[in-house]
């Protein structure tokens, strides 16, 4: 299940994301879609780099009952990111919805030797998305 908090404007399909988690787990997300500035604020205040990025996310302490953790999108990040690769918002969405929740699964691309990016790619390939965000930056 998908706890959404939608600060903008974007159009968010949750069936399609809630499908996607359900793959991959069956505890609670806390989704939030924010802008730029937010996103931003955001990133100094706990990874202490201010800038704005397109997803973070916050993995939290497994109890029973408790959330997954939380990922934060930025729906400025989205919006550009869908029309530099002429696909739908609410694809570059679930990519980057893909990859945050991979991130608070454990899965750690910058570390790991490909299993996030094979987990990813399995994932998208099931959801007939377009490339994803490890696909662009690393394939």
């Amino acid at each position: 299940m998908i706890e959404l908090e939608n600060n903008t404007t974007l159009t968010v399909n949750i069936s399609l994301l809630e499908s996607i988690s359900d793959t991959l787990t069956q505890k609670e997300i806390e989704l939030i879609i924010t802008s730029n500035d937010e996103i931003k604020r955001i990133n100094a205040e706990h990874r202490k780099i201010d800038e704005a990025t397109d997803v973070l996310s916050f993995p939290y302490e497994d109890m029973p009952m408790s959330p997954l953790g939380s990922i934060v999108i930025s729906e400025d990040f989205v919006r550009e990111k869908a029309v530099e690769l002429d696909h739908s918002t609410s694809d570059e969405l679930a990519l980057l919805f893909i990859h945050g929740l991979l991130h608070i699964l454990g899965y750690d691309h910058e570390v790991d030797s490909g299993e996030m990016r094979e987990k990813e790619k399995s994932i998208i390939e099931l959801f007939s998305l377009p490339k994803s965000l490890i696909v662009r930056t690393q394939g």
